[in-house]
Order: C-alpha cells, then structure tokens, then sequence
C-alpha cells in the first residue's frame, strides 16, 4: 500500500467517524468539559467557551431519548442473570428520562421557555437522572465482568496445557472484560462528574475536578465510539477496496509477465 493510499484511507476513516452526531457530540463534550477545567467556575473566556459548547451539544441530543426507549423495550440476551436485566433496563429508562429534560433546559437556554425557577428545577432533575444511569451502569458493568470472570476461569480450565490465548473463545472473552472494564471506569468518572455539576459536595469535587473526569470520559467514549461499531463498516470496505486492489495489481503484474514472456519465447524462436 503506498502512502497516498494509506492517507487516503486514514482520511476516509475520519469523515466516516465525524459523520457521526455522536462522535462530533463527544468531541464537544471533551471541549467542554475542558474547558471547564480551565476556567475552575471563574469567569472568562473559558468559561464561555464551556457554555457555549454545551449549548451547541444539547443540539445534537435532540429527540435522542428515543434510543433508550427503544432499548428499554427490546428483549435481553437469553440467560442474562435477573438483577443485570432490571439494572440495564433502569439504567435505560433514566437515561432516556434525562435526554428527554435535557430538552426543556435547551428550550430555556434558547429563550423558547421563559420560566427560569421551573427550567433549573427540570435540570437538576435531569442531571439526577443522569447520575442514577451511571450508577446503573456501574452496577451492570461490575455484574458483567464478574460473569466473564467465572466464564474465563472455566474455560481456562478446559485449556489446561494448551495456550489459552491462542483460542479464539478465550480471546474474545478477555476483549470483552477489558472493554467492560474500560466502560465501568467510565460509568465511575461519570458518577463524579454528576456528583460535581449538581455541586453536591463542593469542596472536595471542584469545577476543575469535574472539569477533569469529565474530559477523561469524553476521551474514553471517542476511543469507543472509533473501536465499538461506528467505524467497522466504513474500515471493512476500505480494506476490501485495497484488497481488491492489490489483487488487480497483482494480476496486472502477472499478466505482464506472461506477456513478456511470451514476447521474449517468439523472438528467441524467430532467431532460432
């Protein structure tokens, strides 16, 4: 592959992932809350920034509470443990409820909704919505990597004597916690964001703490929006295309030969 064609492709792979509202929504996010951490709650330039970003972000959201709903009604995996069901089905629900209030805050901030005591009421309400899904979240995550856990041990047992991370289902298992790890770190910093915008322990959670755990989570959810799915479909046809290019290349190269070959076998004829 050469190096206007690996630049090509990284390009494609990046309108591919900024395409995506949710890509470009966590990439705001990490610009606010950044922005945040710069600013500690003064008053500035940063500050602004941060408001601003968060204005234009509660765009992105729009009418996105009908994702969870969606997933609030779909059946779960067949023998998914009782408690982790009504954990992700609650963490659905509060979810769904907060980006649904999510909206009368953005209506206010626009100046489409004028009561102000009743907007700041919605939006405390919202940020505890917010809060109770990440609990949930934790909660499932905890639950999850415990069953991987005991999944794994089993399996390894099975593999006593052979390289374990050589099979394919052992494999795919440790990819699976260590992605559930990476989201219950996630879930946690998240836990602490929202502790720190409803300002519920001042003191020790500050803006500029919420300002950090909130960029390192908005970092954490760019990374899986590029690893989980949002990019698969793009980079499987990119690489496709390259194959299938290289194969007529490779063809053309042969056929070349061949010909020359063929070339040469007539002249050495002619002179014989």
């Amino acid at each position: 592959m050469s190096t206007l064609d690996a630049a090509r492709t990284e390009l494609a792979l990046a309108v591919l992932y900024l395409n995506k509202a949710e890509a470009r929504d966590k990439i705001c996010r990490a610009i606010q809350y950044g922005s945040r951490f710069v600013s500690n709650g003064e008053a500035g330039t940063a500050q602004n920034v941060e408001k601003s970003t968060s204005l234009a972000r509660k765009v992105f959201r729009l009418f996105k509470f009908v994702n969870d709903l969606h997933a609030l009604i779909i059946p779960t995996d067949p023998g998914t443990p009782l408690p982790i069901v009504l954990l992700g089905k609650s963490k659905n629900a509060l979810l769904s409820t907060f980006l649904f209030l999510d909206q009368v805050v953005w209506l206010h901030r626009s100046g489409i909704y004028k009561n102000k005591e009743r907007a700041e009421i919605i939006g405390r309400i919202s940020l505890f919505c917010w809060m109770g899904s990440s609990v949930c979240t934790t909660l499932v995550e905890l639950g999850e990597i415990g069953r991987l856990s005991k999944s794994m041990k089993k399996l390894s047992k099975e593999l006593k004597g052979t390289d374990k991370y050589k099979n394919e289902q052992y494999c795919a298992k440790l990819k699976a916690s260590n992605e559930r790890s990476l989201a219950l770190i996630k879930a946690v910093m998240d836990v602490v964001v929202a502790i720190g915008l409803l300002q519920l322990s001042p003191k020790k959670i500050t803006p500029r703490v919420t300002g950090a755990f909130g960029f390192t989570t908005s970092l954490i959810s760019c990374y899986q929006r590029e690893k989980g799915g949002v990019l698969k479909t793009g980079i499987e046809r990119e690489r496709g295309c390259f194959r299938e290019r290289e194969k007529n290349n490779r063809f053309r190269d042969e056929k070349k030969k061949v010909e020359e070959d063929f070339v040469s076998c007539r002249s050495f004829s002619s002179i014989c």
